[in-house]
């Protein structure tokens, strides 16, 4: 199979028109029409109805190939144009949004660095295809567990940090005050003494809060109350009592209204995964954000829209009216690897991987 016969089928098929793939590649439309007919010749089989141009069923198979297939192809040209290359003096980093903590930010080159915030699965193929020289992705994961990366091109990962995982609430909301032993400082609260950059404040709860009579987790202690919560959304109805542990239990929140935020935060079905109940059960969207800013995506979970789960640097995003509570279980932490390609980096790449001081993991 050809694949410049097939990178034009897939311009075709994406934009539903040949003329507008000629412009897009460069090419004469009969050019189009030529390379596509070339490619169903070989294939022995339709791939495109005419009139209104759309896949045929066979073409629409093709198409679940043809992304992975032309991203490889791309890869290896970049891997093995890095032979040949200077080094270079520049540096472009791709991030995922929250794999940008502020040391890492402070750790960049002063000059010739272009950072690029992409969505975290968009990242390795940035790197393996050389649109990027180096690249920071993140995701949740057991402690010390490496991430699950797509596999694009052989990618090497490096470890740069873990991070607690904090779900953020309306500070003034019962469950606002979770947290205690083994947690930093327990639940932080935006814009007051409790919260520090990066990090959680100072206090710790005692006390039991309950949602609908029925008691929930204490820093210290469990007891039953009922003074109840009706008036924000994202809660559960009812969470159980589970004493002796500090912070949030994720399964306690299984019937919450969430934020939905792929990119800004973390996918709803992560959450699910994370939980391991039935596929698609709970987790309810409340609102969809389809943004990059964490800091949005905090205020609308202290506006009541929703919970979200972040980063315990979250707090130091200085949000009003935000409560940052541990998640005490799942044993959950907010992993940052970074990318490059087959080779060691050089040049600036090298540089910041150095400050960094990461060690390389296991080669992808």
């Amino acid at each position: 199979m050809d694949p410049h016969l097939l990178r034009t089928y897939v311009s075709v098929a994406r934009l539903a028109s040949f003329s507008a793939a000629a412009r897009e590649l460069g090419y004469t439309q009969s050019a189009v029409s030529q390379h596509v007919a070339a490619l169903e010749a070989d294939l022995g089989m339709p791939l495109l109805s005419r009139r209104p141009v759309a896949p045929t069923p066979a073409g629409e198979r093709l198409l679940e190939h043809a992304g992975s297939l032309l991203l490889r192809l791309d890869a290896a040209r970049a891997d093995l144009a890095r032979f040949a290359a200077p080094p270079r003096e520049t540096l472009t980093l791709a991030a995922a949004p929250l794999a940008l903590h502020p040391w890492i930010l402070a750790a960049l080159p002063a000059t010739g660095v272009t950072v690029r915030t992409l969505p975290r699965d968009e990242v390795p193929a940035a790197v393996a295809t050389g649109a990027a020289d180096l690249g920071l992705v993140d995701g949740l994961t057991a402690p010390s567990d490496p991430l699950r990366l797509p596999d694009v091109a052989p990618l090497t990962a490096r470890p740069v940090a873990e991070e607690q995982l904090v779900v953020v609430l309306p500070a003034d909301h019962p469950l606002a005050g979770r947290g205690g032993a083994g947690a930093p400082g327990g639940a932080g609260r935006a814009g007051s003494s409790e919260s520090g950059s990066g990090s959680y404040g100072s206090s710790s709860a005692s006390s039991s809060d309950s949602i609908s009579g029925t008691s929930v987790r204490s820093s210290t202690s469990t007891t039953s109350s009922s003074s109840g919560d009706p008036g924000v959304p994202g809660l559960p109805d009812a969470l159980p009592a589970l004493p002796g542990l500090p912070g949030l239990d994720l399964a306690d929140l299984v019937d919450a209204r969430w934020l939905d935020a792929p990119d800004a935060g973390f996918p709803l079905d992560r959450l699910r995964a994370a939980h391991g109940g039935p596929a698609g059960r709970g987790f309810r969207t409340a609102l969809r954000y389809e943004g990059t800013d964490a800091r949005t995506l905090t205020a609308l979970a202290a506006a009541g829209h929703g919970l979200a789960l972040l980063p315990a640097s979250a707090a130091g995003l200085g949000v009003p009216g935000a409560a940052f509570v541990p998640l005490a279980a799942p044993r959950l932490v907010h992993r940052t690897e970074l990318l490059h390609g087959g080779r060691e980096p050089a040049g600036p790449a090298a540089e910041l991987a150095r400050r960094l001081g990461t060690r390389t993991a296991a080669g992808r």
